[in-house]
Parts: structure tokens; C-alpha cells; sequence
């Protein structure tokens, strides 16, 4: 009986290029061992579909893929480095740390960006050291990753990215404080918390807010109050409250989906008119928080919040979520409003809330 990985390794070389993807993609699904280098070595192929079909088959191999991979990190063609580094984002494991602590230092921000992610998976502590510098690398995908990257890492990152809080490069402190958020660790708070009420940089500010809203630390709620009183944060800082889903939110929420405590200043929606300003946004951000936090006192406020056309799709998605207690709030609407747009949603909203025409 013949071996059919034997048979597909030796029809990697044929001429025709059809018959090559054919092979690589039948060696993936094989997963074979013996198949790894000769996968590696068509990396080089001149046809873009069977070097695709390498890739594809090399990931599906996995683990025994690895080390052969990381040899390819200082292959002469930078296509062979960016297809090796991109293969290793999914399946790298401590074995090639060190090739990729290498990569790292690329030409090519393509093999930066992937060893970056490939070395978020493998987790090694001290990765942090050699990371660090590159959240002010100039290509944003690479400084995103490499954020990615130390936030998985997790505690072992930590003090670095707290430090890098108080870089002077501005974009340093952005993938920073974007790192933290994902980390999610409660260590992050209080630097956090300072930074949102000092940096001067307002895109930093921002992400500050958004990074506190992933953690989800109550103590950031009373500062979030605070925040929501400058225009730019306003809306993001009622995010976040939604995400941290402490009920203290809800009175200061409600407030805004009425429209009862409008802001001093605000700023107007470009394209959407002069009728459309910022807080317009902010008052759909809050249904969806109230719909987050779950409160029922926050029902006869999202009811109401049926009503403005621009925050009806908003207060509908929130109320489903109360499940049947909606119920005796919406069925007069749906009987009695003259607003057919109103119906729909009130209709799809009782739908999702599990109430059926008909039951009791």
C-alpha cells in the first residue's frame, strides 16, 4: 500500500502549480511531521496560491511546524521571514523565543508586527524588556500588537507599562495605557486615574477613559462622573460606566437618557446637521449602559427613551434584556402609539423579551 504523505511531499515539486496547492493543502490535512520541511521549502515558491496553500498546511501541522519556522525568521527573502512570523502568530511556543526576541529588531514591520503577537502567545516574562520600546514603533499596527502582546504577558508587564505612562512621547503613553485596559488588573486604577485628570495629550485622555471602562474597577466611578463633564470624554466615560456596571451609574445615567442635566458645552455631530450635537450620542451610550448594568429602576427612563427617534433603537436593545418585566410597559405602546416606526421596535423588543402575541 502506498504512502500518501510520501506522494504528496513528492508532488510539491511538480511543474504544474495546480497540482503543487493541491499537495500542500492535502499535506495539512495529513499533518504529518515529515511533511514540515518540505512545506518550508516551497515558502519560496514562485506561484502565490501553492505558497498560501504552504502556509495554511504549516499552521494546520502545528507544534512540530515550530522550530523549522523560527529558523526561517533570518531566511535571506523577507517574504519567507513575513510568511514564517505570520504562521508562528498562532502556533510560536517557547522554543523560538529567541528568534522572535530577534525579529523583533526586523527591517520589515510586518515581521515586527508578527513576532510581536507570536510572542503575546508564548508568554514569556521576560519578552516585557524587548516589547516595551516598540509601542513608539512608527507603524501602528506593530505598536498595537505589541500592546496586545504585554497585556497577555499580564502581571510581569505591569510595572513597565505603568512606567511608560510617564514617557514623553505621547504615543508611548497612548499603547500604554491601552495595554493596561486589556491586562484588565486593578494595579492600573490609580495611575490611570491620574493620568486621566493630568496628561495633556486628549487622544491619551480617551483611551484612559476606554481602559478604565475594560477593567471595570469601581473605584473609577466617581472620577467617571467627573470626566463625563468634559466634552470629549463625556461619551465614553458613560461607556464605561456601563461597562463597570456599578449601580451608582444608574441615577447619573438615567439623567442623561432624559436629557434632564445637559452638559454646559457640547459639540456638534459633523454631517448630521445642526440639530445633531455630541450629546445626542452620549444619550444613546447611556441606554446602552443602562441596558448593561441591568437595574430595573432604569425600565420607566428607557421606556421613555422610546420615544426620540434617536434613541429608540438604543433604549429597545436595552429593555430586551430585562427579559419579561418590560412586558406591562410596552403593551400599551404597542396597542396604543400612533407611530408606526414605535410599534416595530416595541414589537421587536417584546419579541426578544420572550412575550408572544396571544399568551399570557
Amino acid at each position: 500500500m502506498g504512502d500518501p504523505v510520501a506522494e504528496q511531499i513528492a508532488a510539491l515539486k511538480d511543474e504544474d502549480w495546480a497540482i503543487r496547492e493541491e499537495a500542500a493543502g492535502l499535506l495539512g490535512t495529513f499533518k504529518d511531521p515529515r511533511a514540515v520541511q518540505p512545506l518550508v521549502a516551497i515558502l519560496r515558491d514562485t506561484d502565490r496560491a501553492v505558497r498560501e496553500a504552504a502556509i495554511g498546511a504549516l499552521t494546520a501541522i502545528g507544534a512540530p511546524s515550530v522550530e523549522a519556522l523560527g529558523a526561517c525568521l533570518v531566511a535571506r527573502e523577507l517574504s519567507v521571514q513575513e510568511a514564517a512570523s505570520g504562521i508562528l502568530a498562532s502556533i510560536a511556543d517557547e522554543r523560538v523565543y529567541e528568534p522572535l526576541v530577534a525579529a523583533l529588531r526586523s527591517a520589515d514591520w510586518i515581521v515586527r508586527m508578527h513576532a510581536a503577537k507570536a510572542l503575546g502567545r508564548v508568554k514569556n516574562m521576560a519578552a516585557v524588556e524587548p516589547l516595551i520600546p516598540l509601542l513608539q514603533d512608527k507603524v501602528k499596527a506593530v505598536r498595537e500588537e505589541v500592546a496586545t502582546a504585554l497585556a497577555s504577558i499580564g502581571e510581569a508587564a505591569i510595572p513597565s507599562l505603568l512606567e511608560a505612562l510617564q514617557h514623553t512621547e505621547w504615543l508611548v503613553r497612548l499603547h500604554a495605557v491601552e495595554s493596561l485596559g486589556k491586562t484588565k488588573s486593578p494595579r492600573a486604577v490609580e495611575p490611570l486615574l491620574a493620568l486621566l485628570f493630568n496628561d495633556r495629550d486628549s487622544a491619551v485622555r480617551e483611551d484612559t477613559v476606554r481602559a478604565l471602562g475594560e477593567i471595570g474597577d469601581p473605584l473609577a466611578v466617581e472620577f467617571l462622573f467627573t470626566a463625563m463633564r468634559e466634552p470629549g470624554l463625556r461619551t465614553l466615560a458613560v461607556e464605561a460606566l456601563g461597562r463597570i456596571g456599578d449601580r451608582r451609574a444608574v441615577p447619573v445615567l438615567i439623567a442623561v437618557v432624559a436629557g434632564t442635566c445637559p452638559p454646559d458645552v457640547t459639540r456638534a455631530v459633523a454631517g448630521c446637521g445642526d440639530q445633531w450635537n455630541e450629546e445626542v450620542i452620549t444619550q444613546a451610550a447611556a441606554a446602552r449602559a443602562l441596558g448593561m448594568i441591568g437595574d430595573d429602576a432604569a425600565v420607566p427612563a428607557l421606556v421613555a427613551a422610546l420615544e426620540p427617534t434617536f434613541t429608540r433603537a438604543e433604549a429597545a436593545a436595552a429593555l430586551a434584556k430585562f427579559g419579561s418585566k418590560v412586558v406591562p410597559f410596552l403593551i400599551p405602546l404597542l396597542t396604543g402609539h400612533p407611530d408606526e416606526n414605535m410599534r416595530y421596535h416595541v414589537k421587536e423588543t417584546l419579541a426578544l423579551a420572550g412575550w408572544r402575541a396571544g399568551r399570557v
